[in-house]
């Protein structure tokens, strides 16, 4: 009797179990601020919709797939408790491709739509000529046909099948012509979904109601695939007048969906550096030929390639190329080319992009293709722990800042505004317009700030290495501006000049940028054969050199320039140094380093002595030139 009253229990499981299930309402979210970091972004969406008695599922569908499960965080406001979030990937949700997207989409049906046409219009002359072939014996020979009639019949079939042929020649060429342009459209199409997924996200919440009734939800979460890079551009019309400095964001973003009239902040954190600090390892003191060194390695003043595939070699457009433990970077082209202007002391590069494994490569040259190779790691369903249970009509989630529609139907400004504000740990420009970025993979340049930047400006020159001088502008009180270390492009007497990196992470109270050459000051840096000479005093060789340094001010206004030159400093107590003039430059013994402050009006030069002597044993040998 017990077992049948277990089983019969046992067999309304599935019935109790069905009448359980809990319901679903699909909620329509937008986006509504993106709070763009150097590495990843921060999306604030805002969603609606209705409630139903009791409990049930609230799903956000269409997100990105790249959303970080830990980082979800949602608050709602009425008659209801959030029980639990979590978040799975949606393979049945249709991918929402751009309209131009679509647009090529029509473009290559429409094509192949005539092409379809063209090739029924080939069969149709085919059957014509084996028309013409099958009765061109008609009236022939047999029947007593005249020459005259032949002739007229050769005519006859000469022009009908000539008409065929060039028809069937200009009907291939078409042909030929639109399978190249089917294939640029479909290469094209390629390029633009690099980024699209075969699958989206949904964001999952559950809540219990005692009411039915309306519902609204602030959602936020970080999402991959996205950053953005400083960079400037600094322009000096002339030494009297003051520098221009533009600040502008290099945004990309891969995540799967468009950001469409979204406010946007620009951050200089990085959510995904960790936040632990570091501890010290004990210092082992060895003997230097026990301890191992790492070799120096060469800098180069910039870096261009091409990001390829390494499965066919084919380009990679949009993808992300980084100077590792910097703010500095670009994203490659449509062709997979890039280019960068490198700090000093770079020696990594870090590249990536969605569907292909990250890699860091050394610099170790001027000109590096970087081949990627595909990831073929599998996106896996994702699961948050839900939030505990929350008294009602109160907020669930941590505090988040998210702005209404109101707020963004103001009409825009005629230029683009921002402002500056600075959190504990962070600092944020906030666009004021709002703004659209397409998931595309390629870099859009926003305008942040200009600023118009009292400046004093000197040339440098260090003539023993280049004979050019360099405009450098020096800006006292710089930490004000929130500048970060980035690319700059450099305008002077307004021409383009060349790039130079600006360093927003100097501890030196100026901030010194360099604006590129000026050939308006000449230089000129030779040796003195009449006064280097080596003799013999005793067991010692004494050699003695000389330089004359030539500066020359070519400009219509006065300007100050630092030269700078060396002795060379002994390492060995057998070896001395000593310099014999200087022409008034100030040395510093440590380093050798020899510098001269001048100030030359318009159209003035100046020469400046460079000697000094060096005395070692007979039996060695040392290197002066």
């Amino acid at each position: 009797m017990i077992k049948q009253l277990f089983l019969l229990a046992f067999a309304f499981l599935p019935v109790l179990g069905f009448c359980q299930e809990i319901k679903e309402s699909t909620f329509t979210s937008e986006i509504q601020e993106v709070t763009v970091f150097l590495t990843g972004a921060q999306i604030f969406e805002t969603a609606s919709g209705q409630l139903s008695t009791g409990e049930s599922y609230i799903v956000i569908k269409g997100l990105s797939p790249y959303v970080d499960e830990k980082s979800i965080q949602v608050r709602g406001s009425g008659d209801f408790i959030i029980q639990g979030v979590n978040k799975r990937l949606d393979y049945l949700s249709e991918q929402r491709f751009s309209e131009k997207v679509n647009a090529l989409q029509d473009s290559v049906s429409a094509i192949q739509q005539n092409m379809d046409k063209e090739r029924g219009r080939l069969d149709v002359l085919k059957e014509k000529t084996s028309l013409l072939n099958a009765n061109k014996n008609i009236g022939g020979t047999q029947n007593g046909s005249s020459l005259s009639e032949l002739k007229q019949a050769m005519d006859f079939y000469d022009a009908e099948l000539m008409k065929i042929k060039s028809e069937e020649l200009n009907i291939q060429a078409s042909l030929q012509r639109e399978e190249e342009n089917i294939n640029k459209l479909l290469n094209q199409i390629s390029a633009m979904q690099l980024s699209a997924n075969e699958a989206t996200s949904e964001i999952r919440i559950r809540v219990k109601s005692e009411v039915a009734g309306n519902a609204d939800l602030e959602i936020n979460y970080l999402v991959a695939n996205a950053g953005w890079y400083p960079k400037y551009d600094v322009r000096v019309k002339n030494v009297s007048s003051p520098l221009s400095l533009t600040y502008k964001a290099e945004v990309y973003q891969n995540t799967g969906v468009d950001w469409k009239d979204v406010k946007l902040r620009f951050s200089n954190g990085n959510p995904n550096q960790g936040g632990q600090i570091p501890e010290l390892e004990k210092w082992e003191l060895n003997f230097a030929r026990l301890t191992t060194f790492n070799p120096r390695t060469q800098n180069f003043g910039s870096v261009s390639g091409r990001i390829v595939s390494g499965a066919d070699g084919s380009p990679i457009p949009g993808a992300s190329v980084a100077v590792t433990g910097t703010s500095i970077g670009t994203v490659s082209d449509s062709e997979g080319n890039y280019s960068l202007t490198l700090p000093s002391g770079a020696t990594y590069l870090n590249v990536n992009f969605i569907g292909f494994q990250a890699s860091e490569v050394a610099i170790t040259s001027s000109t590096m293709n970087i081949s990627l190779q595909e990831d073929t790691y599998a996106l896996q369903e994702m699961v948050v722990v839900g939030y505990g249970a929350q008294e009602k009509k109160t907020m669930t989630g941590a505090n988040v800042r998210i702005r209404g529609a109101n707020s963004l139907d103001a009409a825009p400004a005629p230029a683009l505004q921002t402002s500056v504000v600075e959190n504990q740990t962070t600092v944020e420009i906030e666009v004021a317009e709002p703004y659209s970025i397409k998931s595309n993979g390629e870099k859009t340049l926003v305008d942040l700030k200009n600023y118009q930047v009292d400046a004093s400006y000197r040339y440098s020159v260090v003539p023993k290495l280049d004979n050019d001088a360099f405009l450098i502008a020096e800006i006292s009180d710089w930490s004000k501006y929130s500048l970060l270390e980035g690319e700059s492009n450099l305008y002077f007497e307004d021409g383009f000049v060349g790039r130079s990196i600006l360093n927003g992470s100097s501890l030196q109270d100026t901030l010194e940028i360099s604006m590129g050459r000026d050939r308006s000051i000449v230089i000129q840096r030779e040796k003195n054969d009449e006064f280097s000479r080596k003799r013999a005093i005793g067991s010692n060789i004494t050699e003695s050199r000389e330089y004359k340094i030539i500066v020359k001010n070519n400009k219509s206004q006065s300007v100050t320039i630092d030269v700078t030159d060396q002795l060379p400093v002994s390492v060995n107590s057998d070896i001395s140094v000593q310099a014999l003039a200087l022409s008034g430059g100030s040395l510093d013994p440590q380093t050798g380093k020899i510098t001269w402050s001048l100030s030359l009006p318009p159209g003035a030069q100046q020469e400046l002595k460079l000697q000094y002597e060096v005395k070692y044993p007979k039996r060695e040998k040392v290197i002066l030139d």
